[in-house]
C-alpha cells in the first residue's frame, strides 16, 4: 500500500472511530431532565389494572351481550384538564387531573403473567438465571438514602416479594415492611415482658460473635441489617404508625384500609422516608383484586372506588401540607386488560398498551400523556416503555437514570436504557 494511501486510509479510521463514539458516548453526556423530588409513594394495584375501566376509557362496552361487545366497562367523565377522560368511578381524583399524568401509552413485550410483569415492572429488567436485579425502591433509596438518618429509606406496606427487593444491591438496600397497619413493621414490636435493658443486653451478648465477622461477606450485611433493626425498634421510630394521633376525619377522608395504607404512607414521608411502596392487592373487595377475569369484573368499580378515594385524599393531603411537589406518587401494575371479554365477561391480561400514572413530584402535569387506538390495544403516539417510565421517576427525584451501580465488578446502569417523558419537566 503507498504511504499517500495509507495516511489517508487512516484519516478515514481515525474520523469514523470519533464519529462512533461520539454517536455511543455515555449517557451522562446528554442533558437529562433534573427534578426537585425528595420522596416516591409507590401504589402498586397487583393483578393488572384495567386501563380501558379507568385512566384510558374507551367506548362503553358490554360484558353480558350476547355476543359481547368490547369496550369499557362504564361511563367516562371529564376531568379538570380540558380533553381528558376518566371512568366515572374516578371522579374525584378527576377534579385534581391538573396534578397528575395517566402514562396511557406503556407496554412491555413479556408473556402476560403476573410474575414476569411484577417483577420488570418494578425492576425494569428480565428475570434471568445469573443476575437478580434490584427493585426501583431499592435502587432509590441506595442512591439517595433516607431524608431523615433516623428512619428507613426504604419501607414497603404489603407483603414482601423479590421483586421488591435489593438483588444484588445487598441487605443495606433491602426494605422495612408491615402487611397491615395495626401490627406495625414485621420484627419490630417487642413481646410483652422485653424491656430496653433486656434488648441491651442481648446485644452485647452478640457483639463478641458479630465482630468477628469479615466485613466483605454476606454474613456481615446481615448483622448489619441486623443492627438497624434493633436501633429503629423504639419508640422514636415506632409512633410514625400511630395513625390515632390524626383526626378521625382526616382518617374517614382516606377511607379503608388501602386508604390508611395511603395515609401511614404520608406520615412516612414526614418522617423522612425516601421511597414507600403501598401494596392494594386485596382481593376481599371484589373476590379477586385486580386481576378481573371471569366474574371478578362485576364488582370491579368498588376496587376503583376505593383507589379514587384514597388517591384522592393523598393527593390533596400533600398538597394542603406544602408537600405534594416534594412527592411523587407513582402508580404501578404488572399489565393492562384487553378492552375485549372472555367467556364469562371479564377480562385477560395485555402487556402490549396499559396505563400507569404518575402524580405531584413537581413535574409539569397534563392529565394524560400519549395516544392509544379505540381499543387501547395498541400505542399509537408516544410509546413508553418501562424502563422509560423508571427514568422519569429517577429523573424527577434529581437521579441520572444511567448511573451504573456494580454487580460485583461489573456495570449495570440504574435503567435498561431507558429515557425520562422530556414533556413532563417545564
Amino acid at each position: 500500500m503507498q504511504r499517500r494511501h495509507f495516511i489517508k486510509q487512516a484519516g478515514v479510521l481515525a474520523g469514523a472511530a470519533l464519529t462512533s463514539r461520539s454517536a455511543f458516548a455515555s449517557p451522562t453526556a446528554i442533558n437529562i431532565p433534573k427534578g426537585k423530588a425528595e420522596h416516591v409513594v409507590f401504589i402498586w394495584l397487583g393483578g393488572g389494572m384495567a386501563q380501558v375501566d379507568t385512566f384510558d376509557p374507551k367506548n362503553r362496552g358490554n360484558s353480558k351481550a350476547t355476543p359481547k361487545l368490547a369496550g369499557s366497562e362504564y361511563d367516562t367523565i371529564d376531568t379538570i384538564v380540558p380533553g381528558v377522560k376518566f371512568c366515572e368511578h374516578l371522579h374525584r381524583t378527576a377534579k385534581l387531573a391538573d396534578r397528575l399524568t395517566a402514562v396511557r401509552t406503556v407496554n412491555h413485550h413479556l408473556v402476560d403473567e403476573h410474575a414476569f410483569g411484577t417483577n420488570f415492572v418494578h425492576t425494569g429488567r428480565l428475570i434471568t438465571g445469573s443476575t437478580t436485579y434490584p427493585s426501583i425502591g431499592s435502587i432509590v433509596s441506595h442512591v439517595r438514602g433516607a431524608v431523615n438518618p433516623d428512619v428507613p429509606a426504604y419501607m414497603l406496606i404489603g407483603y414482601p416479594n423479590v421483586s421488591r427487593g435489593p438483588g444484588f444491591l445487598g441487605a443495606k438496600a433491602g426494605y422495612v415492611y408491615l402487611v397491615d397497619t395495626e401490627s406495625g413493621p414485621a420484627g419490630f414490636t417487642r413481646p410483652e415482658g422485653v424491656t430496653s435493658l433486656r434488648v441491651e443486653r442481648r446485644r452485647q451478648l452478640l457483639e463478641p460473635l458479630t465482630a468477628r465477622v469479615p466485613n466483605d461477606s454476606v454474613v456481615a450485611q446481615y448483622r448489619d441489617a441486623q443492627s438497624e433493626a434493633l436501633r429503629l425498634a423504639g419508640p422514636d421510630f415506632m409512633r410514625h404508625f400511630r395513625l390515632k394521633d390524626e383526626s378521625d376525619e382526616l382518617r374517614e377522608a382516606y377511607g379503608g384500609e388501602f386508604g390508611q395504607r395511603c395515609l401511614l404512607a404520608r406520615r412516612l414521608v414526614q418522617a423522612g422516608v425516601r421511597f414507600i411502596e403501598v401494596s392494594h392487592n386485596l382481593n376481599f373487595i371484589n373476590g379477586t383484586g385486580w386481576d378481573t377475569h371471569n366474574e371478578g369484573q362485576q364488582n370491579q368499580h368498588l376496587l376503583i372506588e376505593e383507589l379514587d378515594i384514597a388517591l384522592s385524599a393523598l393527593i390533596t393531603d400533600l398538597e394542603q401540607k406544602k408537600m405534594l411537589d416534594k412527592t411523587l406518587i407513582a402508580i404501578g401494575t404488572e399489565f393492562g386488560r384487553p378492552a375485549a371479554y372472555d367467556a364469562r365477561g371479564g377480562r385477560g391480561h395485555q402487556g402490549s398498551c396499559f396505563s400507569l400514572l404518575l402524580a405531584g413530584g413537581g413535574l409539569n402535569h397534563q392529565g394524560a400523556y400519549g395516544v392509544t387506538d379505540e381499543l387501547s390495544k395498541n400505542v399509537v403516539e408516544n410509546p413508553v416503555s418501562v424502563p422509560d417510565f423508571h427514568a422519569t421517576i429517577h429523573a424527577a427525584l434529581g437521579i441520572n437514570p444511567a448511573l451504573e451501580l456494580f454487580d460485583n465488578a461489573r456495570p449495570v446502569p440504574i435503567t435498561d436504557g431507558g429515557k425520562p417523558i422530556a414533556a413532563l419537566f417545564g
